[in-house]
């Protein structure tokens, strides 16, 4: 140490003196260096020593002795009391077995006459004389007993004895044993004896040499302390001493060859190095490999944990010849247990908080009772839970609320093994008064069971099942009561088998915290059951629930209300006169009750404009500005949730002309498969979606070969959140060029199967509708000259037709039917004038001209001539109108075929 720290020293400025001073004896001593004071007084010393060594040897070699013999007995009593293993010895079964061993090599490693233990009553543990054993002990044990120790002079069983008693303190400080260490006077006395002439020869040696090695002492004290005087010198080691003794961290100093130069008070404790560690090689003073290793490698490291002796000891190291130093290194230690075990306590309560937090963002992510009671179960295992199970009433699952009696159904379970013999899925279950989870319900409380084999409550359930639980290696559990309100909707089950320490009532805190949250997420999703049936099952009222009957259009169709809500789409197939059929898609944006109950108002008024017989941009006109009317009344009466947005494509096919009118407002376009399987997206106008008027509506002309498809769908089936329109696009075209082989029904499966998304936020509507073609030997079409007398040939041709249809039963009506319709056109309307007849389902009449002027059905009074035409014809046909087309009317009537 000293030279470690005399290299680095600051050399201090020397004063002038003043010749006229006068020395003293002592002024010229103290003048003196240190190199000088130390050749005059090592002499003097020796001298004093050589005489005062003899004098004193004789005069107090009994003091000294019984002296020794104190300091010796408390010191190996202290040491060997506080040895490692010394408390759990003593609580052994047989302390004898293990500590005689010890204290015996302890006795003859210190030197010593005995070492004794013994228990709190004084009877020996052990004894050099074995059948000393189990004797009492001899000497005033009682302040030991208070915590002190004793060192007291006795006539023991050896003689004349100095021995010393300390306690053996457990962690606590009770004292659960003493130890007694004891040496004999005559053995003190008889060592310092026998040193006596040594120490005569060594003085006589040391004086001889004492002026020789003078001249090299005081050279290299002078180089060493570069020039510092004593007091200086002095002062400086007092407050290294100070300073190195007194600060809680260990400090360590080690030379460039691994020899410990210097180890303070709390170093010793630290690292519990022995007594005599300063000058021994580091490596062989029995610390752990790690940290020997470390220390004399003299690396820089800062705050690097290791184990010592039970304890998490931080080391900082720098090397101390950074600066031009001497070789070697220092390093502080300090002792970070307790802060580490705060750190734990800390980490544990953050990890709490943190799985709290992760329930109120994981858990409740869907309006579904199952996979909310799902969610609350993968968060809780393997971070709180090695298994754990949700057990919910049934009436929950649809909606209701329940009644806390009754079975329950396993609605979810996790658990890091599977194969264990815990209830299933689905299973249902009817716990008995005495189980736990019957406990939770009927008190409304959670209930703990440490361990589960002192758990008879539990076994009465199924003793079965129980012993086939534990053997599975749960042994602890917690159930919680899932509340929501004054509502019980279930119980949850923790349970633990891989960490082998049971539930405790922080743990129990933690899981009602975790249920708590996790049973607003499965109320919210109960009620949203409830509400989500009552609006699909208002929804479904209002779609088609069977396709009508027709000829033009082989269809199929699939209708997939949200996951998450109802919405506002909506198809319907629309058989037209003539044969031909309207098919419509429409889209309210929005969700819930209002976009439901407006897709029902749109699809009623889509049937009352379709019988009107109304072209697809009037219909799209007249819907436009029902939905402006709609919008402008819930705006005056404050409603919420305009149907601004609602989209609707309407298209009609003529299976005679096979040719296909489209129109659209704001609806995705319909994609066209051709018979070959190409795929393409015809070029209808969009137009702006309904309620936005301003604009009118165009339509396309489409001309479908026979065995086409044409497809129709909702925005729901091509776009999310996921991806784009124009991507979906993209794989309605792929999976319709897939399924064209196959039947319409096959092609809706086909496109479901590759565009429908994981988790569906919105409606989807799909019509996918074959081509058929009403073939020629089924239409038969005639010109009619404006002329009265043309009814006859009209009559016999169409006499003729039906007999070759087969149909002569409808002969009389026919006629009668197409002489009423073409004397009326002839008289009213306006050339050219043609008859039509189609052999459908139906016998169907058509009577066209060029007139917009279309018929009234009325009563003709008793006075009247005429009037009579359109009620006969009426009561002729099942059914009978007019429809507009740009060149005029067609006026038609339907009879069923026999």
């Amino acid at each position: 140490m000293a030279r470690l720290l005399g290299r680095t020293g600051a050399r201090p400025a020397r004063r002038p003196r003043d010749p006229g001073t006068r020395r003293t004896p002592e002024s010229a001593l103290g003048g003196r260096s240190l190199a000088a004071q130390v050749f005059v007084l090592q002499v003097a010393i020796v001298l004093l020593l050589v005489v005062a060594a003899v004098v004193a040897l004789l005069l107090q070699v009994r003091h000294d002795s019984t002296q020794e013999a104190r300091n010796r007995s408390l010191a190996v009593a202290e040491s060997f009391a506080n040895s490692p293993g010394m408390v759990d010895a003593l609580r052994g079964p047989d302390p004898t077995a293990v500590l005689q061993p010890s204290a015996e090599a302890a006795r003859k490693a210190a030197d010593m006459d005995f070492i004794v233990v013994m228990n709190t009553d004084g009877i020996r543990y052990t004894h050099p004389k074995p059948d000393r054993i189990g004797k009492k002990f001899v000497g005033n044990i009682q302040p030991a007993l208070d915590g002190g120790t004793v060192v007291e002079e006795v006539d023991g069983t050896l003689g004349r004895l100095v021995q010393a008693v300390v306690p053996v303190k457990a962690s606590d400080g009770t004292v659960v044993g003493l130890v007694s260490s004891g040496i004999t006077t005559a053995h003190v006395g008889g060592n310092a004896d026998r040193q006596l002439p040594l120490v005569i020869g060594s003085a006589a040696a040391a004086l001889a040499l004492a002026t020789a090695s003078t001249a090299l002492v005081s050279r290299r004290l002078l180089r060493q302390t570069h020039g510092l005087g004593p007091r200086e010198m002095t002062r400086m080691y007092e407050h290294h001493d100070a300073v190195l003794h007194a600060v809680r961290e260990g400090v360590i100093i080690v030379g460039d060859d691994g020899e410990l130069l210097l180890a303070n008070d709390e170093a010793h404790r630290l690292l519990d190095l022995p007594p005599d560690a300063e000058r021994r090689q580091v490596l062989d003073l029995g610390l752990d490999p790690g940290t020997a290793e470390l220390l004399v490698s003299g690396r820089m490291v800062t705050d690097e944990v290791h184990l010592v002796g039970g304890r998490l000891l931080a080391i900082n190291q720098r090397p101390t010849d950074l600066a031009g130093g001497p070789a070697g290194s220092v390093a502080t230690l300090r002792d970070s247990t307790e802060l580490r075990a705060l750190s734990g306590r800390a980490e544990a309560a953050r990890e709490r908080l943190d799985l709290l937090y992760a329930a109120g963002v994981g858990i409740g992510t869907s309006l579904d009772v199952t996979r909310t009671a799902e969610e609350l179960t993968e968060l809780a295992v393997p971070r709180f839970a090695d298994f754990a199970a949700v057990d919910l009433f049934d009436a929950v699952l649809d909606g209701e609320e329940p009644e806390a009696r009754g079975e329950l159904r396993r609605t979810a379970m996790s658990g890091v093994r599977k194969g264990s013999p815990l209830y299933a899925v689905g299973e249902r279950i009817r716990f008995v008064d005495s189980a736990p989870q019957a406990r939770s319900l009927a008190g409304e409380r959670a209930v703990l069971e440490a361990r589960l084999m002192d758990a008879p409550g539990w076994r009465a359930q199924d003793l079965e099942r129980a012993e086939q639980i534990m053997e599975f290696g749960i042994h602890s559990l917690i159930t919680v009561p899932v509340r929501a309100g004054a509502l019980v909707l279930g119980v949850v089950s923790f349970l633990r088998s891989e960490r082998p320490e049971p539930f405790d009532p922080e743990e129990v805190a933690l899981a009602e915290e975790l249920v708590a949250r996790a049973a607003v997420s499965i109320d919210n999703a109960r009620r949203f059951t409830r509400e989500h049936g009552m609006a699909v099952t208002l929804q479904r009222s209002l779609l088609p629930r069977t396709l009508p009957e027709q000829n033009a259009l082989d269809i199929a169709y699939r209708y997939l209300p949200a996951q998450a809500g109802v919405g506002g789409d909506w198809f319907d197939v629309l058989p037209l006169s003539g044969t031909r059929v309207a098919l419509v898609v429409g889209d309210v944006v929005g969700h819930g009750l209002h976009a439901a109950a407006t897709m029902g108002r749109l699809r009623t008024a889509v049937h009352n404009f379709s019988a009107l017989d109304l072209p697809p941009e009037e219909l799209l006109n007249l819907l436009d500005e029902l939905v402006a009317r709609i919008d402008q009344d819930e705006a005056a009466d404050g409603a919420v949730g305009q149907v601004s947005g609602a989209t609707c494509l309407y298209a009609i096919y003529d299976p005679v002309s096979r040719r296909c009118t489209v129109a659209r407002a704001g609806h995705p376009p319909p994609a066209l498969v051709h018979p070959d399987g190409r795929v393409e997206y015809p070029d209808v106008p969009a137009g702006l979606p309904l309620g936005l008027g301003g604009l009118p509506f165009e339509t396309a002309e489409l001309e479908l070969a026979e065995g086409s498809r044409l497809v129709l769908y909702t925005d729901g089936l091509v776009e999310d959140r996921q991806r784009d329109i124009d991507t979906g696009l993209e794989m309605l075209r792929s999976a319709l060029e897939r399924g064209a082989s196959g039947s319409p029904t096959e092609t809706c499966q086909t496109v479901l199967d590759e565009l429908l998304p994981p988790r569906q936020s919105d409606d989807i509507a799909l019509i996918v509708a074959r081509t058929r073609a009403l073939g020629a030997d089924r239409v038969a079409e005639w010109g009619v000259p404006v002329d009265p007398a043309a009814v006859g040939e009209v009559r016999a041709a169409v006499a003729r037709q039906l007999a070759l249809w087969d149909l002569e039963e409808l002969s009389f009506t026919t006629e009668l039917i197409l002489s009423e319709l073409v004397t009326n056109a002839i008289r009213y309307g306006s050339p050219p004038v043609r008859v039509r007849l189609l052999r459908d389902r139906t016998l169907i009449c058509e009577v066209t001209d060029s007139s917009s002027t279309s018929p009234h059905l009325r009563y003709a009074a008793m006075t009247d001539e005429g009037g009579r035409g359109l009620f006969l014809v009426a009561q002729l046909s099942e059914r009978w109108g007019t429809r507009y087309t740009p060149t005029g009317k067609v006026i038609w009537a339907e009879q069923s075929l026999p």
